[in-house]
């Protein structure tokens, strides 16, 4: 809504910036926290966030290269002040965080589990407040809706990410017919989905979930499994509602229907569902044997 929050002479201050700084700040805090209530070394805890955030930016610019025909046909620019103000696709930061936390995890011989229960919350607050940065600057946006709820982006926001604002600005020839239509005309103000907002507080209630899950965990693991499956929820569900440019990585989309974050939630969320039952099983079978041998030690 409001893309730009200032100007330091010629120079834009954007609020999806701000946002996306304050997330990754208090992602590394509320993860500095909890790790430390896990006894985990707090030096290299923050070592291992900061490698994490760097790697995050370069994976979710990555993934955006195969999903945005737009750099993809035109590597030039890549060098370009937009795609480096870009936010990215955040399952390509996420990718990226997981395998530079795995292996600097073996270096710093961390517990892998332990340690990524601890990043858990602060990713989902992460979430919550980049996603309000998307909403401040108006990319992600939903599909148009009649709904009261609807909100309409302002001159600036089109300007700046493209979202429609009238209904000719839609890309879609069948929804410009049908809301030109529907509304009286291809220059009445369009309403969308505030879809940031469906995926901001979602995560935002996920944040608090899983600060309880960490204090109330049966096993290692636990927290980031129930994370990742969340998440992959919650993702999969909102991008049916989603109207912005999704890409077509590698025609997925035009085969399935399925926009890419779909697709990867799918993948995410049946590996995550496995991995949960697994680790939980493993879990409830130590407690049973630990629980055998506590009753022989007894009648003993």
């Amino acid at each position: 809504m409001y893309p730009e929050l200032f100007r330091i002479g010629n120079f834009p201050i954007n609020t999806y910036g701000v946002f996306l700084a304050l997330a990754f700040l208090c992602a590394i805090l509320i993860t500095v926290k909890l790790a430390a209530r896990d006894d985990l070394p707090r030096e290299k805890i923050y070592d291992l966030c900061l490698w994490m955030l760097l790697s995050s930016l370069v994976g979710s610019k990555i993934l955006m290269l195969f999903t945005e025909p737009e750099y993809r046909d035109h590597p030039w620019q890549l060098l370009s002040l937009d795609f480096l103000r870009s936010g990215g696709v955040f399952y390509g930061g996420l990718i990226g965080a997981i395998l530079t936390g795995y292996f600097l995890m073996r270096r710093y011989k961390l517990p892998w589990w332990k340690t990524a229960d601890a990043c858990a919350p602060g990713i989902a607050m992460g979430n919550f407040l980049g996603r309000q940065g998307c909403f401040a600057a108006g990319c992600c946006w939903g599909k148009p809706t009649s709904a009261w709820w609807g909100l309409q982006f302002t001159e600036q926001g089109n300007a700046v990410t493209g979202v429609p604002i009238v209904v000719n600005q839609l890309n879609d020839p069948a929804q410009r017919a049908y809301w030109s239509q529907k509304l009286g005309g291809e220059l009445a103000p369009l309403h969308l989905h505030p879809t940031q907002l469906y995926e901001s507080f979602a995560m935002l209630a996920v944040f608090f979930f899983l600060l309880w899950l960490h204090r109330h965990r049966r096993f290692s693991g636990q927290v980031i499994l129930f994370y990742a499956l969340l998440y992959s929820i919650i993702r999969f569900a909102i991008e049916f509602l989603r109207d912005d440019p999704r890409g077509d990585l590698f025609r997925l989309t035009t085969l399935t229907g399925l926009s890419t974050s779909q697709i990867i939630s799918i993948v995410v969320g049946t590996a995550t569902l496995v991995l949960l039952i697994v680790r939980w099983r493993k879990h409830s079978g130590v407690v049973k044997a630990n629980a055998a041998i506590a009753s022989s030690t007894a009648r003993a």
